[in-house]
């Protein structure tokens, strides 16, 4: 891949592959350090990649990077439960846009990351797969199940309006 092929890339990717990581964090400084740690893998594998097969790899990549920030940050999490001074604060929501982000956070990091690549990021479910490392059975079953787990919680639209 040439350099203005690579800078083509970030052009045409960054601010997909945030809009990604900020759904499935919703963490903005988080999401940009992952968005600049993946186009930084891309770069010291600039002349690996090939640029037909970049955006998987930026997906991928940046998927992979959540998925360890979210595991050490739950070892953390769990450190810090026992900790005496940690205190919650819960916030409820009547922007339905809100209640349906509040909804898909409390699905499972899988799920939660295959859904919003198939209906925020509109990919295939070959390309999710890919992304993902998972099978294409494997992505249709979560995101089958991560729906039935939204529309159980949401029930009907009026109840919320």
């Amino acid at each position: 891949m040439t350099v203005e092929e690579y800078n083509r890339c970030v052009d045409l990717y960054s601010d997909n592959v945030f809009r990604f990581i900020l759904k499935s964090l919703n963490n903005e400084e988080k999401a940009k350090d992952i968005v600049q740690d993946c186009f930084e893998k891309l770069w010291v594998k600039v002349d690996s990649v090939f640029y037909k097969k970049v955006r998987s790899y930026i997906f991928s990549t940046a998927y992979h990077t959540m998925i360890d920030l979210i595991r050490k940050e739950k070892n953390h999490d769990l450190y810090m439960k026992n900790y005496p001074g940690t205190t919650f604060h819960t916030t409820h929501y009547n922007d339905l846009n809100e209640v349906l982000h509040q909804l898909i956070l409390q699905l499972p990091d899988v799920q939660r990351s295959v859904i919003l690549l198939r209906d925020y990021e509109g990919y295939s479910y070959k390309e999710i797969a890919e992304i993902t490392g998972l099978s294409e059975s494997q992505v249709k079953v979560y995101i089958y199940r991560g729906r039935l787990f939204l529309k159980e919680r949401i029930g009907k639209v009026e109840t919320l309006l």
